[in-house]
């Protein structure tokens, strides 16, 4: 996998965890009402955006009837809504919706994935699920060429964010740094910024406002305006 190409071709093709293939495959064969004419993706779901990106944003998995149903990742859900608003807000999106693999919609120096490619029962991939998808997250750490920037959305892609940062950097693992929603680390040259998902539990319960969402941006646009100034 030495190029987004043959990594986008490996990932689709991946079937290293055969309940979450068999999982997604029913989704796409029963299907959700609302989208009973689509024909789902309901396969394992590749990165997405500039393959020049200095900032990487990580979250969890493919939502069932979200980027398993369009192909796309944060595709078509609420989750999905929220992030793409904000980059396009910011600067990052063309487009501040996310409808389809069709929509033209392009992304300016970002790069979007996820820890697990296929959408996991109730969202939550077993430790295994997460481990097998993990080659994935190091190839496009390696293909972006060690982005200064990562923003990790929720507790588990914050922790396989920090893993992969140790292994490949091998900078020592320090207890400081902790899940927190608008915590800033900085491993080496990378900067980890780290938020809540913007799941449905987490907007609709308030524990993830638009204002803290907001928030967050601004601190990704303001970090890699001082990188770039730097460079310069």
């Amino acid at each position: 996998m030495k190029s987004f190409n043959s990594l986008e071709k490996a990932i689709i093709a991946c079937k290293r965890c055969p309940r979450l293939r068999t999982h997604c495959a029913n989704i796409a064969s029963i299907k959700k009402k609302q989208f009973k004419d689509w024909n789902y993706w309901g396969k394992p779901v590749p990165g997405f955006g500039s393959k020049e990106a200095q900032f990487w944003i990580v979250g969890l998995a493919p939502g069932a009837h979200g980027a398993n149903r369009t192909g796309r990742v944060f595709t078509g859900d609420s989750s999905g809504d929220w992030l793409y608003s904000a980059l396009n807000r910011f600067g990052f999106s063309s487009q501040a919706e996310s409808k389809s693999k069709q929509d033209g919609l392009s992304l300016q120096n970002t790069y979007i994935s996820c820890v697990c490619r296929c959408a996991p029962p109730d969202n939550k991939p077993t430790p295994k699920e997460i481990k097998n998808c993990h080659t994935y997250l190091q190839t496009e750490w390696n293909l972006l060429k060690q982005p200064p920037l990562i923003l990790a959305l929720g507790k588990i892609a914050f922790e396989q964010v920090i893993s992969l940062l140790v292994s490949e950097s091998g900078i020592p693992k320090s207890s400081s740094w902790k899940f927190k929603h608008g915590a800033q680390y900085q491993l080496g040259n990378t900067t980890v910024l780290v938020s809540y998902h913007p799941s449905r539990q987490n907007t609709q319960t308030n524990k993830l406002t638009p204002e803290m969402w907001s928030a967050i941006f601004k601190k990704a646009f303001q970090i890699l305006e001082n990188h770039s100034f730097g460079e310069n």
